[in-house]
């Protein structure tokens, strides 16, 4: 699957108006779950945050730093893929896997194409390409959350909040979380693509199908965003 959607990428789309309807789907309808999601983790985390500094320093301080920091390398990239991987995953992989059931994927060759390149080559760029987007204003959502908390529960000034994010966080870093990020969309697509055009076994089997695919993703995230942040940061990438 994998080697013929490679060769895809680098042919004549068979539908550009695909491309721009998976893009839609991928990331534009993901966004306000997204946001939602990020906004209110920033917040609890700026809130623990404050919290542990009073109680081990007599005073909040270095909250914006621990925000835009995690936000930026750790939570912002992966929440977002768990949040695309349970909603995009699953639809990806109970769309193709009905297509699958139905003997619409046998039609495709029939009309002289094949599954890799009319389904899954769009929804590969898709995900590869729109998760890195909706991950960077998941990040800012999620500062900005723990803005508002700096400021309402602990009266931090927000000049104070913002100064500390200007201080210390950089361009790399911001690269090494899209860099996990567009890694976690090819993730996504992978799995979800892969189980869709294996499934079997009727409505049932597309049941089936869908759970693994979400599982299978959210695993795979987790795991190899330890293996990804131990080679970005070998490489100074942080």
């Amino acid at each position: 699957m994998l080697a013929s959607v490679s060769r895809s990428l680098f042919g004549k789309p068979d539908s550009v108006q695909n491309i721009f309807k998976q893009l839609v789907r991928v990331g534009v309808e993901s966004l306000p779950i997204v946001l939602l999601s990020a906004l209110f983790t920033g917040m609890v985390l700026s809130l623990q945050s404050g919290v542990a500094s009073l109680r081990l320093f007599g005073q909040p301080i270095f909250l914006g730093s621990l925000v835009s920091f995690t936000m930026v390398l750790e939570l912002g990239p992966v929440l977002t893929a768990m949040v695309v991987a349970g909603r995009v995953g699953a639809s990806i992989t109970a769309e193709i896997g009905t297509m699958k059931v139905t003997e619409q994927i046998d039609a495709l060759y029939t009309l002289g194409t094949t599954p890799e390149k009319y389904l899954v080559t769009p929804l590969f760029f898709s995900t590869v390409v729109m998760l890195p987007m909706i991950t960077l204003l998941a990040i800012l959502t999620g500062i900005f959350g723990g803005y508002v908390i700096s400021i309402v529960a602990f009266n931090i000034p927000g000049n104070v909040y913002m100064n500390e994010i200007l201080s210390y966080l950089r361009i790399v870093h911001f690269v090494h979380g899209l860099i996990k990020s567009a890694f976690f969309g090819f993730i996504i697509a992978t799995v979800s693509c892969y189980k869709g055009l294996a499934t079997s076994g009727g409505a049932e089997g597309v049941g089936k199908s869908t759970t693994r695919a979400v599982v299978i993703s959210m695993v795979l995230i987790l795991v190899s965003d330890f293996f990804l942040t131990s080679l970005l940061n070998s490489l100074g990438v942080i």
